[in-house]
């Protein structure tokens, strides 16, 4: 059992990571030591990168205990990289951690100057400079290659810096140069955040943090309203808008809400809103403060301007749409769903469920009747056939009567057989042809029979019950 993490006590005292558990306790016999969770510390540092989001959108992990934050058009509302930087390691103190924090121009620069550098804040084009002191251990390479440098006595970054590159690319390959590339500066890398990227982005921190409900609402009112006009300015209508509150004590909680058309209707968010916090399983607990509040749309599409038409459909539509949107908000996206059609002649996949507050799938549109003409397809089809006993004229003609749930249907007409293929490409071979039939008894009931198999192709021929119509 090794060291894979000390205290500043442990560190002055000379017990440093790799150093076994047993030369430790020979030298302290008191050490406190715990075991490694893994688990808990990828969760801790889930929880600080959610909380760095007040600082900045665009945050990613640096395992094993770091974050990368890209600050870019960020510092100003801070006061500045080291007013931000100052406030930033602040926060972290009032959570217990300690904290190694350092702005420079690259991703990889600032990792390298924060892990076994100096901290602050890098002036712009010293990036190289600063680097350059550090131990070849800062460019991030594996264990092989790091003692490979050191036997050939390379250990700064400014010894592979001062020789050309090529040589190391055709020892260790591409991975030091381009390492070497970007903690020097020379190249940047962009991060991969966690959150995707939002259309728009408002946000208000306050001095002290905010209790009241009806505070809370009001700065909601507020930031939906600049975002309506984020959106109107750019020709878009919001899909999605979250809303993030930032606790004084570093917990975070989202609420998101739905539209099924793109939209910057003040009053209809706000209802929205409304609902989705009602709903809430897990209510809203400001505990001691929001201190700042957030709200980003993630999705966007083009909204033109619009003007009613004079028949009243467009406002028919928008009423069933802000109806969806409200059953959305307070049951859930996966509870309210909508059919679209799928292009298949199979009558059992012709329809598929899709989310209703989702953007309409490509699909195929549906099959118009002629006028005049009867429906093709029941209005109601069974997830399962169900079985029948018929008596039928001729063996491949329709049924003259059949039995379905213990009752006896006399047919007064019949129409077809449509015979329908299965698709070879998802059905097994072998699988019995199927002729439907149109059927009306003499009560005037239509039924959707079908014949699966016919006579003379091996077994005996079953008949079943497919769907009803109106």
């Amino acid at each position: 059992m090794r060291i894979v993490s000390a205290c500043r006590a442990a560190h002055a005292a000379g017990l440093a990571p790799g150093l076994s558990l047993a030369d430790a306790r020979a030298r302290f016999p008191d050490v406190a030591a715990l075991p490694v969770d893994t688990v808990a510390d990828a969760t801790l540092l889930d929880r600080l990168a959610t909380h760095a989001e007040r600082f900045t959108p665009t945050v990613a992990l640096d395992p094993p205990h770091g974050l990368m934050l890209d600050i870019t058009g960020c510092a100003h509302l801070f006061g500045g990289e080291a007013a931000m930087r100052t406030r930033l390691r602040a926060r972290m103190r009032r959570l217990g951690l300690s904290v190694r924090a350092t702005i420079a121009g690259t991703p990889d620069a600032a990792r390298a100057l924060a892990r076994f550098g100096r901290t602050g804040v890098v002036p712009p084009g010293m990036d190289a400079t600063l680097v350059r002191p550090l131990l070849v251990a800062a460019l991030g390479l594996d264990a092989a290659t790091l003692q490979a440098l050191a036997r050939a006595g390379l250990r700064s970054i400014g010894d592979l810096a001062d020789r050309p590159s090529v040589a190391f690319a055709a020892r260790f390959g591409e991975a030091l140069p381009r390492a070497l590339r970007r903690t020097l500066g020379h190249e940047d890398a962009r991060i991969v955040s966690l959150r995707p990227a939002t259309a728009c982005i408002v946000e208000r921190q306050f001095a002290e943090p905010l209790t009241h409900a009806d505070a809370i609402e009001a700065v909601l009112a507020d930031l939906v309203a600049d975002a309506a006009q984020c959106l109107r300015e750019r020709g878009q209508g919001g899909r999605m808008f979250e809303a993030s509150f930032f606790r004084s004590d570093g917990a975070v909680r989202r609420v998101a809400v739905e539209t099924g058309r793109p939209s910057r209707d003040i009053p209809a968010i706000l209802r929205l809103f409304r609902e989705r916090l009602d709903a809430l399983a897990d209510p809203l607990d400001p505990g001691y403060g929001f201190d700042a509040v957030r709200l980003g749309v993630p999705c966007a599409d083009p909204l033109a301007p619009s003007q009613p038409d004079l028949d009243g459909h467009r406002a028919e539509d928008i009423a069933v749409a802000e109806l969806i949107d409200r059953l959305v908000a307070r049951l859930g996206r996966d509870r309210v769903l909508a059919f679209a059609p799928r292009n298949t002649h199979d009558p059992a996949r012709a329809t598929r469920c899709v989310h209703a507050a989702a953007a309409p799938a490509k699909s195929a549109p549906w099959p118009a009747p002629e006028p005049g003409a009867p429906p093709k397809r029941p209005l109601h089809l069974f997830a399962r056939p169900q079985p029948i006993e018929t008596l039928a004229q001729v063996p491949d003609g329709p049924p003259r009567r059949f039995r379905w749930r213990r009752m006896l249907h006399e047919i007064a007409r019949a129409e077809g057989p449509e015979r329908i293929a299965p698709e070879w490409w998802r059905t097994p071979p072998g699988t019995p042809t199927r002729d439907y039939y149109r059927v009306e008894d003499r009560a005037g009931h239509r039924f959707w029979l079908f014949r699966e198999g016919l006579y003379g192709e091996g077994q005996s021929p079953r008949w079943y019950m497919h769907g009803l119509f109106a």
